[in-house]
């Protein structure tokens, strides 16, 4: 059975990244976890490592597909190391997962087996969106128009693909928009691409301007990288 990487991008997580790590590392057939630290300023890399990652980290903050990118990186240098080159399956994973990141266990599943490129989580119990609503249905709406398929949550990045189907959807959108671009990308190229439900949750959107602030920069992301993709 091809063992599995988690790849965890965090930023200033300090607060949860050790019970995900912790989690992760008893998922069915994971034997790595490399934390990208994107330009934490907090206890990030050091939790991490002492919960059992591998922390790849740089100083200044690149955005999250630069993180996933350093971190699938990272887990193509463990493969060389540990497996001969043979390369491990990959399962991203947010960082504010806590505990719960021990339920991704059914998005390995179908990928290990062979019936899916790319698994996409569906949460059970979703959190409050707090306004993050408008993001997810531009998402939607732009994966519906290029491929006739709508997800019911197309922003979720907790995803578990294949190397090869990493690489066919490569180069990774800018930021945030790398879940929509991702998804689109691999569909059009014929790739089997599912959501699987699992019972997790992450920290619920607050309303302050931090956080209104945040989406925006999600909207923007998302809209950027379906101008490219979608034909009006």
């Amino acid at each position: 059975m091809t063992p599995v990487a988690v790849v965890i991008p965090a930023y200033n997580e300090a607060e949860r990244i050790g019970e995900t790590v912790t989690a992760a590392l008893t998922l069915p057939g994971v034997d790595a976890v490399v934390v990208a630290s994107d330009g934490s300023t907090d206890a990030t890399v050091r939790v991490a490592r002492d919960a059992g990652a591998t922390v790849w980290r740089v100083r200044r903050n690149q955005g999250k597909a630069a993180a996933m990118l350093a971190g699938a990186a990272a887990v193509r240098r463990l493969d060389e190391r540990d497996q001969g080159g043979e390369p491990r399956h990959l399962l991203f994973l947010d960082a504010d997962l806590g505990r719960s990141a021990a339920n991704a266990g059914p998005l390995i599943g179908p990928v290990a087996a062979g019936a899916a490129d790319m698994t996409i989580a569906a949460f059970a119990n979703r959190v409050k969106l707090g306004g993050h609503g408008f993001v997810v249905r531009l998402s939607g709406a732009g994966i519906s128009r290029a491929t006739g398929w709508t997800p019911a949550q197309p922003l979720n990045g907790q995803r578990c693909l294949t190397r090869a189907a990493f690489e066919a959807a490569r180069p990774l959108a800018r930021g945030f928009g790398v879940e929509t671009a991702m998804t689109i990308d691999l569909k059009r190229k014929g790739l089997r691409v599912v959501e699987v439900e699992v019972d997790m949750t992450h920290r619920a959107t607050g309303t302050d301007l931090a956080a209104q602030l945040h989406r925006a920069r999600q909207f923007a992301d998302v809209a950027r990288a379906l101008a490219s993709r979608v034909t009006v």
